[in-house]
């Protein structure tokens, strides 16, 4: 608690604060819109580029206050994601979407583990960093989970940095294959196709507004977010699996992730409509900003040279698991509707 009595605390926050509302402002210009780069995205490349390529580094006795936004601050954020979800949108999308969500995150995930610590031999960390990142739902479920792990910032950077590059390249390419009928599917088909198999929120919003069409632009995202609901049950998932790990070699044990509990709870209650939808997207500005706060601490922290020395193995992990879920993912949304 000493740190709410040490006025560095507050003016490290007030300094994130604003170095996040100038990565919000960037990140409201068009060409980053068009790219697909969120706020979340833009927080922790302006952080990287603060600390790596200007080399302005803070003080030791801001610390306090970036642990602070990676930690509490991050958790309370992922509790109010809930407010984007509601069960209402399983039943509009069905049992199919149920289906393609739920294989897409469990296979993704087990694969990336697999090839990572089996076949690259990969940090583990690293690994279920990406995995997540790939299969759920980017750069929030990196987050997530390093609320879990509780590793060093520079792993959730690398694990971030996949996230945008092929959450990126597949938010252009898969319009381009739709459109040019490289690949064949039905308008659910496409919606369930971008949504259950792209990266982030905002590559799906992208890819599926690209096509002027509100039956895969509004499923798409739908698809997405029930992905997104699978965050709590991964990490809780993954919080047993770990401490079964600690108790194995000895170490201690992991906390189950309450947050992730609440998650699930608040978006029970969101899906009531206790609360009108005017303060519910107030609520979803003021948690993305909070999401950012995070990103941006995350980017203040993260040493470029300690990714460089991880080399290929984290991209190459991530390009299995983009072509996983380019290949894959076609033949499982076919199979379903055909």
């Amino acid at each position: 608690m000493t740190k709410f009595k040490d006025k560095n605390f507050y003016i490290a926050l007030i300094l994130i604060s604003m170095l996040t509302l100038i990565a919000k402002f960037i990140s409201s210009f068009e060409i980053f819109k068009n790219i697909g780069f969120s706020l979340l995205i833009v927080s922790i490349l302006l952080g990287m580029i603060i600390t790596n390529i200007l080399k302005i580094k803070l003080p030791q006795k801001f610390d306090k206050a970036i642990a602070f936004c990676t930690k509490e601050i991050l958790r309370m954020a992922i509790v109010f994601y809930g407010f984007r979800l509601t069960f209402n949108d399983i039943l509009n999308i069905g049992l199919d979407g149920v289906i393609v969500s739920i294989t897409v995150v469990f296979s993704t995930f087990v694969l990336g583990y697999f090839i990572g610590t089996k076949i690259l031999k990969l940090d583990r960390e690293i690994t279920i960093l990406t995995s997540a990142g790939s299969a759920i739902c980017g750069a929030a479920a990196v987050l997530a989970t390093e609320g879990v792990l509780k590793n060093k910032p520079y792993k959730s950077a690398i694990a971030v940095s996949t996230v945008v590059l092929f959450g990126t390249i597949s938010m252009f390419l898969y319009p381009y294959l739709l459109k040019m009928d490289f690949i064949s599917l039905s308008e659910n088909a496409k919606a369930l196709y971008i949504g259950g198999t792209l990266h982030e929120v905002a590559h799906v919003v992208g890819a599926g507004n690209s096509f002027n069409n509100e039956v895969i632009s509004e499923n798409s995202i739908v698809v997405k977010m029930l992905r997104v609901m699978l965050l709590a049950p991964f990490l809780i998932l993954i919080s047993l699996f770990l401490m079964n790990s600690k108790k194995a070699d000895k170490k201690g044990k992991i906390t189950i992730p309450w947050f992730a509990v609440f998650f699930i709870l608040v978006a029970v209650f969101n899906s009531f409509s206790f609360i009108p939808t005017n303060i519910i997207i107030q609520i979803n500005e003021i948690d993305t900003f909070l999401l950012a706060m995070a990103m941006m601490a995350l980017g203040l922290k993260t040493d470029l040279r300690s990714i460089k020395q991880t080399g290929f193995k984290p991209i190459a992990l991530a390009t299995i698991l983009f072509l996983w879920l380019l290949i894959a993912g076609y033949f499982l949304v076919k199979y379903l509707t055909y």
